[in-house]
Order: structure tokens, then C-alpha cells, then sequence
């Protein structure tokens, strides 16, 4: 594959995003393919198909990737992304580093951080009256931890309470 694809995995909330973003800004501004275009919160995790058929086979054929964002608050038109074959292209979000990408990954990070601060962090962002969906996230999440163990299979494990890349 000419293009080389970093996963950055971890739990929502995690500091997943703000790390794909200074690892973007040092790999030249490369480009970040976020795993939340494609879940929701009615589909959370079993959204992968369509992220390797329309991201991963095009960008290791040389392809421009194409793919629909996932429309997460109800506007008109979320949007269609288009990533072309580059030196680098940085995969961010829950199971970004997930058993059935892995042939197309040069690397893969799991980003740890306690789940209470997770949790805090997501009800930041989207309030409390998300709190019902972040506890139905989660646990979503614990199941495909338990199953794949990304942690495990990461090339480098970093610590996501510490916001040494924000």
C-alpha cells in the first residue's frame, strides 16, 4: 500500500482525536478519516464494512476514497469527504485498530485513559441528557475491547489522561 494508514484507537473520550490531530500536523498534514464519520448513535460499532469498502480497498488500490458522513445532528447534508492516496492518512476513533482493518494498517496506537474521565470528557461535549447514550456507548465499546483486545495488539500504548498532545 502506498498509502500508510495509522490507527489511533481507544474508548470515547479517550483524547483519540486531539492526538490524530497533532499526529496529522507532524506527518506533513496528513489526513484524518474519523470512525465517527460512519458510526452513530444507533450504530455505534457495526458500521466497519462500509469504511473498508469505501476508505481502506480504494486507498490501498492507489483510489481516491469516497464515503458519506455519518449525519450525527440532523443537518440537511452531512456531507461526502474525499481522500486521496497520500504518504500518510491518520484512522481515528473507537475500533479504528479493529481485527478486520489490520491487513491495511502500518501502525496502530491505543490511546488509555480511565473510563470515568472518558465518560466526563463525552458529557462535556454533548451534555447530560447524553449520558443514557454514552452508558449504551460504553458498553458497546467494552464488548469489542473484550473481543479484538486492541490494547494488546497496539505498537505503542500511550496514556490519554495526561494531554501531552493537546
Amino acid at each position: 500500500m502506498a498509502t500508510r494508514v495509522v490507527a489511533i484507537d481507544g474508548h470515547g473520550g479517550a483524547g483519540k482525536s486531539t492526538l490524530a490531530a497533532a499526529l496529522a500536523h507532524e506527518l506533513g498534514g496528513a489526513r484524518i478519516v474519523r470512525t465517527d464519520d460512519f458510526a452513530s448513535w444507533n450504530v455505534p460499532l457495526d458500521w466497519w464494512p462500509r469504511l473498508l469498502e469505501e476508505v481502506l480497498e480504494p486507498l490501498a488500490r492507489g483510489e481516491t476514497a469516497r464515503y458519506l458522513r455519518s449525519n450525527w445532528e440532523a443537518k440537511p447534508d452531512a456531507g461526502v469527504e474525499e481522500v486521496a492516496p497520500a504518504p500518510f492518512v491518520v484512522l481515528e476513533g473507537v475500533s479504528a485498530s479493529r481485527e478486520a482493518f489490520r491487513p491495511f494498517l502500518t501502525f496502530s496506537i491505543w490511546v488509555e485513559t480511565p473510563r470515568e474521565l472518558c465518560l466526563r470528557r463525552g458529557l462535556e461535549r454533548d451534555g447530560e441528557q447524553a449520558r443514557a447514550q454514552w452508558e449504551a456507548w460504553m458498553a458497546e465499546e467494552d464488548e469489542y475491547v473484550e473481543r479484538e483486545q486492541p490494547r494488546r495488539r497496539a505498537d505503542l500504548v500511550l496514556r490519554g489522561d495526561l494531554d501531552r498532545w493537546s
